[in-house]
């Protein structure tokens, strides 16, 4: 049977992809530490350290179902409360985001979905939004993801207060990372990994679905 095909663009720790199962991914992450620690936590996943915005222009046909989390602090609430202070330097939004949701939206012949923090600006494209994040996506999200409590808020200012806390939600010592980033921000920045299986298992639905209409074969 034909592999059902996933590519996972800036795949971090794979919070998204946890609980993803009978499917072929390719994850691509730029941090080398964080690809290797990706590899060791999905051996089975093709790994690529590789620039995720470039590499799904250039591989976005390969597959049936895109997932795209495209780095988020010019995009995020924090910028408003951020901007008052002496010390900040003002950036221009990275508007890769939007790039990938247009060549999603108007090339890509699969299911996509591309997740961000909710903005301190409104949306240019609008978004589906649940809980603490925007979901870019060309099919219907469910009004219930399944996502637990909120670990921002655990996280907070206290990482090391709270380590064991942030560990056990998100099934992973993050203390295993050895590279440059903040592991605060890295366990922030990870989607809930219940949230990541409905939104993979209602597109993969659809695909099938949409298969077995046209007569083709299931995956």
């Amino acid at each position: 049977m034909k592999p059902f095909k996933v590519l996972n663009l800036y795949a971090c720790l794979g919070g998204n992809r946890y609980k993803w199962a009978d499917c072929e991914v390719t994850a691509v992450e730029l941090d080398p530490e964080l690809a290797r620690l990706y590899q060791e936590r999905f051996p089975n996943d093709i790994v690529i350290i590789a620039d995720a915005h470039q590499y799904l222009l250039d591989h976005y046909k390969e597959f049936d179902f895109i997932w795209s989390s495209p780095p988020c602090p010019t995009h995020s609430r924090l910028v408003d409360t951020n901007k008052s202070r002496d010390n900040y330097k003002v950036k221009y939004p990275d508007m890769k985001l939007y790039e990938e949701i247009i060549l999603l939206d108007k090339v890509f012949k699969g299911k996509y979905c591309v997740e961000n923090v909710i903005s301190y600006y409104e949306p240019l494209i609008a978004p589906q939004k649940r809980g603490r994040h925007y979901y870019w996506t060309n099919f219907k999200l469910p009004n219930d993801l399944g996502e637990r409590s909120d670990i921002v808020g655990i996280i907070g200012r206290n990482l090391s207060a709270n380590f064991n806390k942030v560990c056990e939600f998100h099934d992973y010592n993050f203390k295993n990372y050895k590279g440059n980033q903040r592991i605060d921000k890295i366990a922030a920045n990870l989607v809930d990994y219940e949230a990541g299986l409905t939104i993979f298992n209602t597109a993969r639905g659809i695909i099938t679905k949409q298969k077995t209409s046209q007569g083709e074969i299931d995956f």
